[in-house]
């Protein structure tokens, strides 16, 4: 069967490394509930379904979904979700209980993937996946690297990241462009980041959206023309530069400034 560019398709061709995917959950135990994303043909699936979780499979290529039902005769059926991952409600995946994810994530939607497990993170105790490599490498950097940058933040807010191993190109049929590597993300026991979680996203997302000026310019939308905080040398920084705690810090800083405007604004 090949591989369709539609849906980013690079089948893996190791069955080592596919084990060894399989073998890097750690919180299956405590959580007995696994979703594999994009199982394609079932490389990956092989290793995972004599697991004693409950396991569940999302694939949007209905071929695909017919590979696994012919693959796997002994795999519950009514466990196989026919759909596109981005398009599910995660809370009805396993009746609202938190479940891991795993995947050889199709390169194509792999930060949709993240983003849409940070929006969920309440769901998600731990994910294993593969990711293309520089993609893996940006989402656990630390301040200061160069590649740190949104979704290193807003990943980081919620998860603590390693990156497990490095995958070479030629272990996949057909071999993609880009070199791949295997991370593991695990839920942070205080995931309350106390400030306003949405705004806390707009003040990354704009810190970064011009990496290179400092944030007096990047972020000035978020203060009135008046206010001397800006003059501080905090904002003589570049977003890269700025840990969690220090965007948390910022973020309630705004707060804190809306809050004063606009009870200035009422009179009061």
């Amino acid at each position: 069967m090949k591989a369709k560019k539609s849906y980013g398709q690079h089948f893996l061709n190791r069955p080592d490394i596919a084990e060894k995917i399989a073998e890097s959950l750690t919180l299956t135990e405590r959580y007995p509930r696994v979703l594999e994303i994009g199982p394609g043909q079932g490389a990956l699936t092989k290793y995972l379904i004599n697991k004693p979780y409950t396991l569940k499979l999302v694939e949007a290529d209905d071929d695909m979904s017919a590979a696994i039902r012919k693959n796997f005769l002994n795999f519950n059926q009514e466990n196989l979700i026919s759909k596109d991952f981005l398009k599910l409600d995660l809370s009805d995946v396993f009746d609202n209980q938190p479940f891991c994810l795993i995947g050889n994530f199709p390169y194509n939607i792999s930060s949709q993937i993240l983003f849409a497990m940070i929006d969920n993170h309440a769901l998600v105790p731990e994910m294993v996946g593969m990711f293309q490599r520089e993609v893996a490498e940006r989402v656990v950097a630390p301040p200061g690297n160069k590649v740190y940058g949104i979704i290193s933040v807003l990943v980081q807010a919620f998860y603590d990241g390693k990156l497990l191993f490095g995958v070479d190109k030629n272990c996949f049929i057909p071999a993609p462009n880009v070199q791949s590597a295997v991370i593991r993300l695990v839920r942070k026991e205080n995931t309350d980041l106390g400030c306003n979680e949405k705004l806390f996203r707009r003040v990354v997302k704009q810190a970064f959206s011009q990496r290179r000026k400092m944030l007096r310019n990047t972020l000035k939308m978020f203060f009135a023309k008046d206010d001397m905080s800006l003059l501080e040398p905090f904002f003589e920084k570049r977003p890269e530069q700025l840990s969690l705690e220090e965007f948390i810090a910022l973020t309630k800083k705004i707060e804190t400034t809306d809050n004063r405007q606009q009870t200035t604004g009422n009179g009061q």
